[in-house]
């Protein structure tokens, strides 16, 4: 029986000791729940301090996961043409940024595998802008070719639940959207 205690509290001290500080902690309400995410500014502090500007500014509030395959990921973030209350064009989401400039890429040997958050870009390394995807699975083909800025801490049964894409590469006709993103640790 000691053995299993000590081998619990072990346990409860790394899963304490992998949760991002609250500064660090973006916290996504979608549609079936908060999704709680640990940034990783040790892997990719550029693009970690821009995700953080935009959630800070709300400009994530209200963009729609306008890519989503079943099986791979879920993208979000073109706070450009994705924000559904103010300018949403469908058919351009997924092509925007920000007002920001380009972020170079921040490669990293983190694995994507599933509740990875990726950074979204297009053939370009140094690409990257606001755009940010979540894995449903694991996606090796991924390692070492775009940014790891985070892992899901809780809520992955929201991202789950997330809306499918129908149409050509994922696109969704109909698509859920990031109700609010906030930093636990406040702006």
């Amino acid at each position: 029986m000691t053995g299993l205690l000590l081998g619990l509290s072990t346990f409860a001290l790394a899963s304490e000791a992998q949760a991002a500080e609250p500064e660090n902690t973006l916290v996504l309400e979608l549609p079936a729940g908060e999704v709680t995410i640990a940034l990783r500014p040790d892997l990719a502090p550029q693009h970690t301090a821009r995700i953080k500007e935009l959630a800070c500014a709300g400009e994530y509030d209200n963009v729609a996961f306008h890519r989503v395959i079943d099986g791979f990921m879920a993208q979000t973030g073109d706070v450009q043409f994705g924000d559904m209350e103010d300018g949403f064009e469908p058919q351009r989401a997924g092509m925007g940024g920000s007002d920001l400039p380009d972020i170079p890429a921040e490669f990293s040997d983190k694995p994507f595998e599933r509740g990875t958050v990726g950074m979204a870009r297009s053939a370009s390394p140094d690409s990257a802008n606001s755009q940010f995807f979540i894995m449903f699975d694991e996606g090796s083909f991924l390692n070492g070719q775009y940014t790891v800025v985070g892992e899901v801490e809780d809520g992955m049964d929201a991202v789950d639940a997330i809306t499918k894409g129908d149409g050509p590469n994922g696109s969704v006709s109909s698509p859920d959207r990031i109700q609010t993103a906030t930093i636990a640790g406040g702006c």
